[in-house]
């Protein structure tokens, strides 16, 4: 069989699996099982964070034919169709390269369709905004008429692109970026469950730059049990990924307060020998410059991205030696 990547396998398939997006989730799973169905959702937020997982859910719960409570049961002939991508009612439509007015006409020629094997007919469009003025126009017309047995799921990274016509006409849904402790709590059952061997702080270091999204934080663990298939280490994340050490950024910046320009030049040497690339050292630095700026303005509440428990007491130390603006 095939090996699925980590974030494959471990995409939720029922609505209380989803981590961090406890409001859609519960208006959704109490929408399915009340039959109270709209015929058009907008799923907004960053990426990794859900949207396409819950769409594939919703979809599935409103086609099975043993739907207990709002939940898919993943055992039906509907459930399983839906997860091998072999049901014929849901349609999943990537819009960044189905964009233009041509596919949304045979879009709105298909939705007249009757359901073929199941009770609706889901259409799940990802990156939507993505679509051009002219097939916007074109989906319009069908969100203004819809057929009683399709569902349409519009899924984006950029709402702000959507024309205010086609938000008027959708249930919106916002997720949110997951905070650290849900994706370290999620990486650490991963692990365990993979056999993979771990040390505390190299996930926490993977569900700090993963920025919010599981996809993201799963993809870097996958990519680092590749690559290191014994204990994985903090070490081992800063290499495989090609991070910079964040108390060197401290020691960095450390300097550039003091003005110390022979020991600013000699560190980023001995980076950049070190295989560092001159654009992520950059990244880095205005990571852990972003980590002292909001604890300098709400203090221990603030959620650190870049600085860790060897760096932090130094990163508090150099904040209250400088004004926000010096920031």
């Amino acid at each position: 069989m095939a090996y699925l990547a980590l974030y494959r396998v471990w995409r939720p398939q029922r609505f209380q699996e989803v981590v961090g997006q406890e409001q859609t989730v519960t208006a959704l799973q109490n929408s399915v099982r009340e039959g109270r169905l709209t015929h058009a959702y907008l799923f907004a937020g960053p990426r990794g964070t859900g949207k396409t997982s819950l769409a594939k859910i919703l979809a599935k719960a409103v086609n099975c034919e043993n739907q207990h409570d709002g939940e898919p049961c993943n055992i039906c002939r509907s459930c399983q169709d839906i997860d091998n991508g072999s049901f014929m009612d849901v349609i999943e439509i990537d819009a960044a390269s189905n964009r233009g007015i041509d596919e949304i006409r045979d879009l709105r020629e298909k939705v007249r369709i009757l359901p073929a094997q199941g009770k609706k007919k889901v259409y799940i469009i990802d990156e939507v905004h993505m679509l051009t003025t002219e097939a916007f126009n074109a989906l319009l017309k069908t969100l203004e008429e819809p057929p009683e047995s399709v569902i349409f799921i519009l899924a984006t990274t950029e709402i702000h692109k959507i024309p205010s016509t086609i938000l008027s006409r959708c249930q919106k849904y916002n997720f949110r970026r997951l905070n650290l402790t849900q994706i370290n709590c999620r990486l650490q059952e991963v692990a365990r469950a993979d056999g993979i061997e771990f040390e505390e702080e190299a996930l926490a270091l993977i569900a700090r730059r993963a920025n919010g999204g599981m996809r993201d934080a799963l993809g870097m663990l996958d990519q680092l049990y590749a690559y290191h298939a014994g204990r994985i280490g903090w070490e081992d994340v800063l290499e495989v990924l090609g991070l910079v050490d964040d108390l060197l950024v401290a020691r960095l910046i450390e300097a550039v307060i003091a003005d110390k320009s022979a020991e600013i030049i000699a560190m980023l040497s001995v980076a950049l020998n070190q295989g560092k690339e001159a654009a992520q050292l950059a990244r880095e630095t205005a990571l852990y410059l972003r980590d002292m700026l909001l604890f300098k303005s709400v203090g221990e509440q603030a959620e650190m991205v870049m600085a860790g428990e060897q760096s932090l007491p130094l990163m508090k130390q150099q904040g209250s030696s400088l004004t926000k603006e010096q920031i």
